[in-house]
């Protein structure tokens, strides 16, 4: 890959970490009226976390940040996404996201010296259509 897609998926995979980090107040609040399916959200983690393996040996990432979010990526691993579908409604009751939250402002301190950064910027929600 280019050097400008390194840094796009380096710079996605630190805003999306950026907001598994945050309080699950602040998540919820972020996601407004959206309705993400847990699925997905997983899905998206993941990827990103298997994604940075390839990064890290274009120098990207370093191999402590890989150690981290391979940690990120077995944790998201065992989240039932069946079992609840909409991510609002899993964040307040599957106890994974603690672990997930935790895990990734680990990731975040060690590559940033912080884990509070701003969340990613979200679609609008569609307008009903009344």
């Amino acid at each position: 890959m280019n050097r400008l897609g390194d840094t796009n998926l380096r710079t996605w995979t630190l805003r999306f970490m950026a907001l598994l980090a945050a309080d699950a107040q602040d998540q919820i609040a972020w996601l407004g009226r959206r309705e993400l399916r847990t699925k997905d959200v997983v899905e998206e983690a993941e990827l990103l976390c298997r994604v940075s393996e390839g990064l890290a040996e274009r120098g990207v990432f370093e191999p402590a940040d890989l150690r981290g979010l391979r940690a990120i990526s077995r944790r998201l691993g065992e989240i039932d996404t069946a079992r609840v579908d909409l991510w609002v409604n899993s964040l307040t009751t599957e106890p994974a996201w603690d672990d997930i939250r935790s895990l990734t402002r680990q990731f975040l301190l060690t590559k940033l010296g912080d884990w509070c950064h701003p969340l990613p910027r979200a679609a609008r929600p569609q307008a009903d259509d009344h």
